[in-house]
């Protein structure tokens, strides 16, 4: 009996296998694109035919056909007719294919492949099933898809790893008709990264007839790059590299280089600097990683042989940062503290640089004193500093000098709401800071301690009123909120025992068209400290209403001034009054202004204003004025040069194929036209093109005009969407 109930036991077990196995094979789908009847099934062989239109899925796959014939047992099917196959992240299609479900084995005499933007066509396709590689003869790779595209390689072999790549050999580039280059062998990510030729031809009047030639390349995920080779007339041959490497958790950056022999450097000198050596380079190394967690590293690396390098050849990095550094940071992030170890040499002669070596910062974050209503923050620093300043004609502007510096600041603070709606925050805070002794050509200070004393009290609160029935159909709103934020913040800070013009200045007031900071620790000017009884006023008005179901800020303006109760040496009673306004009436108007009222003259020191309409998708146009008064007070914070500058931008798409851009900037005080911008752009299917013209005449520079065409595959785009827009000298290779 035990042995007929084991055996039962085993036999049920058993079948309970077979079912779970069953289970798990995934379900055949045979639909029929002719309706019922089209379909023929043999439930003895597993034999399935089918006429006039099928669609087959299984196991993630997806096949469909104008005609086949299926064995269900081995997977194997035979299809005929606009053959198309979705397997895994590529699409096949041919007229005569043979396929396997279950291996994913293929066959095929002619066949087309392709995911977005790679595409492959050949003849006599293959599997390899045990690498997952199928490999074709005589066959195409482009990034377009499309019967005849304009650019192809064409390739005696090609193998194509699904999810992958595909790889080709003794590939030779076409365009049209025309064989222009020649590959042993090629490889091209189906990730859309992928090597591929980028060419901007033109001429420029400092640099004569043009080509720059990149080759985009893409070893693997963790490596890619550019090669660059440039021509150009006057000047001479330049190139380079570029690398960007991926690791992961252990960073990414890049590392880019360029060489140029300058055969006429004197074409774009600029007489503060002097003439520029003849061997140019330029080295541009970033790091960035979080390999652990709350914990990030990262580094920057900006070499130059002269100043004019980047400004002549990169003009778009120029613009973004004309005095660029060269540090190595590392952070680590704890809940209330972060601990920051900065270092900054000087890597370039001739930029005014303060070298941090290192700068050692401790931040204790705003956070609770236990169970009381107090907080507590605080920011500790201490390092090696040395002030040098940029050599011209071989001799330093200034002496330099050197000296430790030791840092501390704690403030406590009481924050408080009163009535429901009134938050009050007074606050006392101090600071001690140790300098060493002044070394150097320029040291002229002894060692010194100071201590600050500081408090004060920042009110603030906040008033809206709602109408939620209220509509303008004018205005396109669908209700309205109308919010004030006034504000008060007071900041007392008695003489400190020892006065900014006895001490090192390393980190100290910049110029700037804002107000600066006044509370501590924002205010991080420290060798700037001085005594402040000052109260600063804030005002945030705005108008909220709904369009199309979305919130949207009708009016945004915040008004700000300071009293300043007891005043500097060379400062005024009261600030400059700032102004940052935005309204927009409609969806496709945008009114922007920032402005700086000069109450002791009257005047308006700084004015920007822009408009900016956009009524639809083809037409953009926006107007401004910059207006910056000329201030030779010789405060730190002074703007020396001025501005009178009106600004327009016109961007109108004619149709799907053409748009137009022109840029404009006339300089009111010179009675001139600074400069001017002008690009035609043109679709041609599968790649963009760009022919754009600029002239400028900048003062105290020589006039300069360009001409160059700028081309890109839309696959493969040379610059993100809409990128040229606000940077349109990016058309011109900057």
């Amino acid at each position: 009996m035990r042995s007929l109930a084991l055996y039962v036991t085993l036999a049920f077990c058993l079948c309970l296998a077979r079912l779970a196995m069953a289970q798990q094979q995934p379900a055949w789908e045979i639909e029929s694109l002719a309706g019922q009847g089209a379909v023929e099934y043999d439930l003895n062989t597993g034999l399935v035919t089918a006429t006039n239109g099928v669609v087959v899925r299984y196991g993630g796959a997806i096949l469909s056909a104008d005609q086949i014939s299926l064995n269900q047992n081995t997977g194997e099917i035979t299809a005929a007719g606009k053959v198309r196959i979705q397997q895994a992240d590529l699409i096949w299609a041919g007229d005569q294919v043979r396929y396997n479900f279950k291996t994913r084995q293929m066959v095929a005499e002619q066949f087309r492949a392709g995911k977005n933007p790679v595409f492959v066509s050949g003849s006599g396709l293959h599997a390899d099933i045990t690498n997952s590689v199928y490999s074709a003869t005589n066959a195409v790779v482009t990034a377009d898809d499309i019967s005849s595209p304009l650019l192809r390689l064409r390739a005696k072999s090609v193998r194509i790893l699904p999810g992958q790549r595909v790889e080709a050999r003794s590939a030779t580039v076409y365009a049209g008709s025309v064989p222009v280059f020649y590959f042993p062998y090629y490889s091209r990510s189906l990730s859309g990264e992928g090597n591929h030729f980028g060419f901007m031809p033109g001429y420029r009047s400092s640099y004569g007839a043009f080509l720059l030639t990149t080759y985009t390349w893409a070893l693997n995920e963790e490596l890619d790059g550019e090669l660059h080779l440039d021509y150009r007339t006057k000047r001479g041959v330049g190139l380079g590299p570029d690398f960007n490497y991926h690791l992961g958790q252990w960073g990414e950056g890049f590392l880019k280089y360029y060489y140029l022999h300058d055969q006429d450097p004197n074409e774009g000198t600029n007489a503060v600097y002097g003439t520029p050596p003849p061997d140019r380079q330029r080295v541009d190394f970033a790091y960035l990683a979080n390999p652990y967690t709350n914990f990030n590293a990262r580094a920057r690396v900006r070499y130059q042989t002269d100043p004019g390098v980047v400004r002549e050849f990169y003009e778009g990095e120029y613009r973004k940062n004309i005095q660029p550094s060269t540090f190595v940071e590392a952070n680590k992030f704890w809940s209330n503290f972060s601990l920051d170890v900065y270092a900054q040499p000087r890597v370039n002669d001739f930029l005014d640089t303060v070298e941090r070596l290192p700068d050692v910062r401790l931040t204790g974050y705003r956070q609770q004193i236990g169970a009381t209503p107090l907080y507590y923050e605080s920011e500790s620093s201490a390092g090696w500093y040395r002030q040098l300043y940029g050599v011209t004609n071989d001799q330093p502007v200034l002496p330099s000098y050197t000296a430790a510096r030791a840092d501390t600041y704690h403030q406590v603070l009481l924050p408080c709401t009163f009535f429901g709606w009134l938050n009050v925050a007074p606050r006392v805070g101090g600071r001690f800071t140790y300098y060493g002794e002044g070394q150097g050509n320029g040291a002229y200070t002894s060692e010194q301690y100071r201590g600050v004393f500081n408090t004060g009290a920042e009110v603030c609160t906040k008033l809206s009123k709602v109408w939620p029935g209220s509509q303008s159909r004018f205005f396109e709103a669908d209700g309205f909120r109308h919010i004030l934020e006034p504000s008060v913040n007071y900041v007392y800070v008695p003489t400190p025992n020892v006065r900014p013009t006895q001490l090192p200045a390393f980190d100290t007031e910049l110029p700037s068209l804002r107000l600066l900071p006044i509370e501590f620790p924002d205010y991080n000017a420290i060798d700037a400290i001085d005594s402040q009884n000052v109260m600063r006023f804030g005002l945030v008005n705005k108008v909220q209403t709904k369009r199309e179901g979305k919130m949207v800020n009708l009016v945004n303006w915040n008004v700000y001034t300071d009293w300043r109760l007891r005043p500097n040496e060379g400062q005024s009673t009261f600030a400059d009054i700032y102004s940052d306004f935005v309204i927009k009436p409609r969806h496709w108007l945008t009114v922007e202004s920032l402005t700086r009222f000069d109450l002791s003259s009257g005047g308006f020191r700084m004015s920007l204003t822009t408009a900016t309409f956009e009524p639809n998708d083809r037409f953009s146009w926006t107007i401004g004025q910059y207006y910056l008064r000329e201030d030779n007070s010789g405060s730190p914070t002074a703007l020396v040069d001025g501005h009178n500058l009106f600004l327009n931008t016109l961007i109108y798409r004619l149709n799907e194929d053409w748009a137009l851009r022109a840029t404009h900037q006339f300089d009111a005080r010179a009675g001139r036209m600074q400069e001017q911008f002008y690009s035609i752009y043109r679709d041609f299917r599968s790649w963009t093109g760009a022919f754009t013209f600029r002239w400028r005449e900048a003062e105290g520079q020589k006039d300069d005009f360009t001409v160059a065409f700028t081309f890109s595959l839309k696959a493969f785009p040379k610059y993100g969407v809409g990128r040229d827009a606000p940077r349109p000298y990016y058309l011109l290779g900057g």
